[in-house]
């Protein structure tokens, strides 16, 4: 008999063992003439030498869907399984949508809804920088956070950093209590929200407070050069043309960038020129960037949203 030990590192236990250990218990029945047993984040492999490396080539292949989509379902170890125990002995892996950007938190699954989203999904995989503007409710937002999650999940970026300027739409900042987190949070609130779906409360707590998560105002973006980063500027139609040249020019090595933004929703004084605006004349044609738009047919709210969206557009026509 030989004995292996194998240790999980920067993984969820609940999400990749099973509850109670119930991934891990399918895997063993499955190889009944070797005994594998979990304690902690430990997983102990004892029995044949051959069957010790059939093992841990499976465990390493759940390790890595595990890695890439944030957690591993019964169903998942069951086709990982039958590959292994197939009589070609080819590994099948399990079959996936194709739109899934991540498995997010307590089984939520985030993929590209519309034929415009899946756009932005290509034009973040192939460039650096990319404006994905529409109206509000088309999950420009929510799907830069996905790929913004996906993109540390998979380890192509060391942090994630979002911002958003600080302008108020038809309130004012100074009038409410608190001090300045406490009057910039809510301006943040959509973000934190699109983050509790995909990444787990206990690990969202340690990037956050170990800087690996970053969101701040984006006046806290001046004079830093981010490297090894995916930067989503949200509400970028609320940017000044200095403050949008500013935050374009932040982009480090091995940096990517999202800005998202509504022109429809400009809260900017009315003698106030709008920098995401502003830049989607200046920029065009610069190649490496990419112009994604999303319009009414890309909501996904409330089914309202796109009858209020297009009466809008009528009045204001």
């Amino acid at each position: 008999m030989v004995e292996k030990i194998i240790t999980l590192e920067d993984v969820s236990l609940v999400d990749f063992l099973g509850v109670h250990n119930s991934n891990i218990r399918e895997v063993a029945a499955a190889f009944p003439e070797s005994k594998i047993l979990s304690r902690g984040n430990e997983i102990r492999i004892q029995g044949t030498a051959s069957e010790i490396v059939k093992i841990t080539d499976l465990l390493d292949s759940l390790l890595s869907h595990y890695q890439k989509y944030g957690r591993i379902t019964n169903d998942h170890v069951v086709r990982y399984l039958n590959g292994y125990l197939s009589t070609t002995g080819q590994t099948q892996k399990p079959e996936n949508d194709e739109d899934v950007i991540i498995y997010g938190n307590k089984g939520v699954v985030v993929k590209a809804k519309t034929e415009n989203q899946k756009k932005l999904v290509e034009a973040a995989a192939k460039y650096d920088l990319v404006f994905a503007v529409g109206p509000a409710g088309t999950g420009k937002t929510y799907t830069a956070v996905a790929l913004a999650v996906r993109a540390l999940k998979n380890k192509e970026v060391k942090k994630i950093i979002i911002t958003r300027p600080a302008v108020e739409a038809g309130e004012n900042l100074g009038f409410l209590p608190g001090d300045l987190k406490e009057k910039i949070d809510p301006y943040l609130r959509p973000i934190y929200d699109a983050l509790d779906d995909m990444i787990a409360p206990e690990k969202l707590k340690f990037f956050v407070e170990n800087r690996i998560v970053e969101i701040a105002p984006l006046a806290y973006m001046r004079g830093r050069t981010l490297n090894n980063a995916f930067i989503l500027l949200d509400e970028a139609q609320n940017t000044t043309p200095m403050q949008m040249k500013m935050f374009l020019t932040r982009m480090g090595p091995n940096s990517k960038a999202i800005i998202t933004g509504d022109k429809s929703q400009v809260d900017l004084p009315k003698n106030q020129k709008s920098g995401l605006i502003d830049s989607l004349t200046i920029l065009k044609g610069i190649k490496g960037i990419s112009f994604v738009e999303l319009d009414g047919s890309d909501v996904v709210r409330h089914r309202l949203v796109k009858d209020i969206l297009a009466a809008y557009e009528t009045s204001e026509k």
